[in-house]
């Protein structure tokens, strides 16, 4: 039920929505002048949230900055967060990345590099699944096939959410099925617009990861006519990223997940 009363409130909310709802309105009523003016504010909001150059600067100062490879230590573990992949898409005898493949091709060239030596995969089915191969085994494939070992990389394949994946991963690590001499001592791995989030809930459980953001949206802001002035479907994709992470943390903050 919380999954999805939270998902209308944020139907509700994403930015285009609003100003469809407001251009439909303003539309319907233009022969009254609070029509025409709500019809106004959807077109004023819709150019506003299509500005590349502001939606850029908003997340370019919302993601944490990136790691060198070559500043971190070596960790025992690396836990990866799914939500990467496309679960409804059928046969099963592949991985269909959608837009943050990073967290897995970045992990695997952690492990690569010596840089993590066991990799803990945590994400479920989701919601209405269409085949019973969780995300989390469908990244192990992946990166079996992409040369780690088998024996490395542990799956949670229950979390169907960002506050699951830190509640069981927490289970896992503390229960001694993964060997690590701290149980602090392991590398968090995400997409930069959601690390905030996904730290936090970490923290929650009483695990102090180190981060490694990967995915990024945001690229140093650079003014010029095209990004300011020529409206873009890139800039509200951004704002829409940005509203459901701000909702995501209003939420879990009102229930005590961070």
């Amino acid at each position: 039920m919380f999954f999805y009363i939270s998902q209308l409130f944020s139907f509700l909310i994403m930015p285009f929505n609003i100003c469809l709802i407001l251009i439909i309105l303003g539309y319907v009523f233009v022969k009254k002048s609070w029509g025409r003016n709500t019809l106004l504010a959807g077109i004023v909001l819709l150019l506003f949230f299509s500005n590349s150059y502001l939606s850029n600067l908003i997340i370019y100062n919302w993601e944490p900055a990136p790691k060198d490879f070559s500043s971190l230590p070596t960790y025992e573990l690396g836990v990866v967060l799914t939500g990467v992949t496309h679960i409804d898409k059928l046969p099963k005898d592949r991985t269909y990345f959608s837009r943050g493949a990073d967290r897995a091709t970045h992990t695997v060239q952690l492990y690569k590099m010596g840089k993590i030596k066991k990799i803990l995969i945590s994400g479920g089915l989701g919601f209405n699944p269409v085949h019973p191969l969780s995300e989390a085994e469908s990244l192990r494939d992946f990166m079996i096939w992409a040369g780690v070992n088998e024996k490395d990389i542990i799956v949670e394949t229950k979390a169907v959410n960002t506050h699951e994946n830190a509640l069981f991963s927490e289970k896992i690590i503390t229960s001694g099925e993964i060997e690590l001499d701290n149980p602090n001592q392991f590398l968090l791995i995400t997409s930069a617009f959601h690390m905030k989030r996904a730290e936090a809930c970490f923290n929650k459980v009483g695990l102090h990861p180190d981060t490694f953001p990967v995915d990024f949206y945001g690229k140093k802001p650079n003014a010029n006519f095209k990004s300011i002035v020529q409206p873009g479907l890139q800039g509200i994709m951004v704002w829409h990223k940005l509203t459901k992470e701000w909702v995501g943390i209003m939420v879990y903050s009102l229930v005590g997940y961070i």
